[in-house]
């Protein structure tokens, strides 16, 4: 089981991924300006997660860069 699936197509626009990424630092940055270091430093790591597999490392699968209206059915 994947902690994030960057093949589902949630992820697929980069303003989603890239929304998802800044609320994690965001909350981040909360934890650690409320003095919470053991909180800020999971949430820090779930930041780094999310930025390296949805951002970083993302390549989007065959299936997920067709849009859904270019079926190869010949039907016209």
């Amino acid at each position: 089981m994947k902690f994030i699936d960057p093949d589902h197509p949630f992820y697929r626009p980069l303003w989603r991924r890239l929304l998802l990424v800044g609320l994690c630092a965001a909350w981040t940055t909360v934890e650690f300006y409320n003095g919470q270091q053991t909180w800020g430093m999971i949430f820090l790591a779930v930041t780094a997660y999310a930025f390296a597999h949805l951002i970083l490392f993302f390549k989007p699968s065959a299936a997920a860069e067709k849009p859904a209206g270019e079926g190869g059915d010949g039907a016209g």
